[in-house]
């Protein structure tokens, strides 16, 4: 008999024996209801995470804020069941979908889980009071008990990523990834099919996720290191799927063809999956700022930048992004763009030229520097141009 049909006769056996029967919509008290610390949603979670820190990372993380509202107005719309497991040698019901609801109904609950939130995770949050009969509303919840996660995969899988309640690009990929590790790092296309979006997509999110562990594995960097709360798992799956970040980090450029594999950076290279990493995301523990500050246009000038000598070594210097591409820009190509940019500044100065009333002298002085430079970029351009024509008249 294999392990999983095992463990689902097992989970089978529990949920008679708590009186709860699989795949069919029953009611348990709220207090039966555990948070779930493998949700995608949680980005940097442990196993080992308190609730505290779940409830506290979902509030600033999934706009519980809005839902505490809703509830405590219009009590608890039991509409869409909770996906739940049972807990061996337990009464517990482990949330698979839902911990968002829950965390929300743990709140207004429990005042004192507010306080403890405040003294543990330093984050102050605002829970309206419910009168008796909101209550009442959610003392007991519906719920749809599974054998086991692989039973509700397909179903949660479509809903946070193509269906209504979509979760962060993170979520996505860790879920995916967790999900293609099940099968044994096969069957990607079943899995795209089963959660309705394209194989390329899913393969790229599960070579950044295996990116991503393999750094956290060795040392090398954590995502709970990134500088700003905001954490965008796109720049990196995005940034991976270019031929410059490949080159940089010596990934072969069929890996984006193939089957996504653990440990794709060999380890030579670490150094520089180090350095990109924090480029992307910045350290706080090295109060670094990352220099991508939007994925467009930052995340094509970086990947220019890694494979211009120059370039690279200026930005691994002064961590300037904006210097560090000038670098790789032809002389040329950034004279016509500055001629480009000076006018369109010009056009703006004009159009505005009404707000100047005369006080301000050292507007008067800047408007001096701009038409000296301006003559004198004429002069030595026309000058040009004038040899160039008597040239090809002699």
């Amino acid at each position: 008999m294999r392990a999983v049909d095992l463990a689902e006769r097992v989970v089978t056996a529990i949920s008679v024996v708590l009186d709860l029967k699989l795949d069919t919509i029953q009611t348990v008290p709220v207090e039966r209801l555990r948070l779930d610390r493998r949700n995608p949603r949680l980005v940097g979670q442990t196993e080992r995470s308190s609730d505290t820190k779940i409830i506290a990372h979902l509030y600033l993380s999934a706009e519980l804020d809005e839902l505490l509202q809703s509830i405590s107005t219009n009590g608890y719309m039991d509409i869409e069941p909770l996906v739940v497991l049972c807990q061996a040698g337990t009464n517990d019901l482990l949330v698979l979908e839902g911990n968002r609801r829950l965390a929300a109904l743990r709140l207004l609950s429990w005042p004192e889980l507010t306080r403890d939130i405040k003294e543990t995770e330093s984050v102050n949050i605002d829970v309206p009071d419910v009168n008796q009969s909101i209550r009442r509303t959610f003392e007991s919840l519906s719920v749809y008990p599974v054998a086991s996660r692989e039973s509700a995969r397909s179903f949660i899988g479509f809903k946070h990523i193509n269906g209504p309640a979509k979760w962060s690009a993170y979520a996505k990929a860790r879920y995916v990834a967790d999900w293609y590790r099940q099968q044994g790092d096969k069957d990607l296309e079943s899995i795209a099919a089963s959660i309705g979006d394209g194989n390329l997509t899913i393969k790229r999110m599960i070579s950044a996720i295996y990116v991503l562990d393999q750094a956290r594995e060795n040392n090398i960097f954590d995502i709970e290191e990134r500088f700003t709360v905001r954490f965008n798992f796109s720049h990196l799956y995005t940034a991976l799927s270019r031929p410059q970040y490949m080159k940089y980090l010596k990934i072969s450029s069929a890996w984006v063809r193939c089957e996504p594999q653990p440990n794709p950076v060999a380890y030579e290279e670490f150094p520089k999956l180090r350095k990109l990493l924090v480029w992307i995301y910045g350290s706080k523990d090295e109060h670094r700022q990352p220099v991508v500050e939007s994925q467009n246009p930052d995340i094509k000038r970086l990947g220019e930048v890694l494979t211009h000598s120059e370039g690279l070594h200026v930005l691994e210097t002064t961590s300037n992004l904006d210097l560090a591409h000038a670098v790789t820009e032809s002389i040329n190509y950034r004279f016509t763009r500055s001629l480009f940019s000076a006018r369109e500044c010009i056009k703006d100065a004009f159009r505005s030229i009404r707000a100047f009333d005369g006080r301000d002298f050292s507007l008067l002085h800047i408007a001096a520097d701009v038409k000296e430079m301006s003559e004198t970029v004429y002069q030595r351009m026309h000058k040009e141009s004038f040899n160039t024509t008597l040239g090809q008249d002699g």
